[in-house]
């Protein structure tokens, strides 16, 4: 973990403005709480249903901060995720990636997303999660399930992760830091 804590350090202290709004979204039971409290916390917490929004400032390192906006994925709330659009720096899109049924409306709400005017070049990482369950979808089927080569209007990236033991989630941050910082140094307009 300290190794890939460096990595992401280095690649943030080179921005000068070390703070990133981060939005954190998925459908509903893909693990996006348990994903923010293994970031924040480095350990296992009990979730309940996010109603609303949980959000956490995440220091991995010093002088580093991200903001983590986790907002409940139920059906009936995802209408108001546009709310939180923005000024986002970057999107982790979780999903189950054992749930095959649900990888289309997983989909159409990633893209109802990254589609939208506010998200234009916003860098997207999706993370594969729940990879210690059987029939987990591996990131190249998660791509092509998802159709993401024909996307690009973001620059993006999957990750396998397992959120409880923490597998794949430094590397799917340090993938996320990398393209903010392009991001912001690209960006017209100061996003943050």
């Amino acid at each position: 973990m300290g190794l890939w804590l460096s990595k992401i350090w280095n690649l943030f202290s080179e921005l000068g403005n070390t703070q990133a709004r981060i939005l954190m979204l998925g459908l509903d039971a893909a693990g996006k709480t348990t994903v923010l409290y293994k970031l924040k916390l480095n350990e296992n917490v009990s979730t309940i249903p996010t109603i609303g929004f949980n959000v956490e400032t995440v220091t991995p390192v010093k002088n580093l901060t991200l903001t983590i906006w986790d907002v409940g994925g139920q059906e009936k709330i995802r209408p108001l995720w546009r709310h939180y659009y923005q000024g986002t720096n970057g999107l982790i899109f979780v999903i189950d990636s054992s749930d095959i049924t649900r990888i289309a409306e997983a989909r159409e709400e990633l893209f109802g997303v990254i589609d939208s005017e506010e998200f234009v070049g916003v860098p997207v990482v999706v993370l594969a999660n729940k990879q210690d369950l059987p029939a987990a979808m591996n990131a190249s089927q998660m791509v092509e399930k998802l159709g993401l080569s024909a996307h690009k209007k973001n620059p993006w990236h999957v990750q396998e992760t397992c959120a409880k033991t923490g597998d794949g989630l430094y590397e799917g941050l340090e993938q996320l830091v990398k393209m903010v910082k392009e991001f912001k140094k690209t960006s017209p307009q100061i996003r943050y």
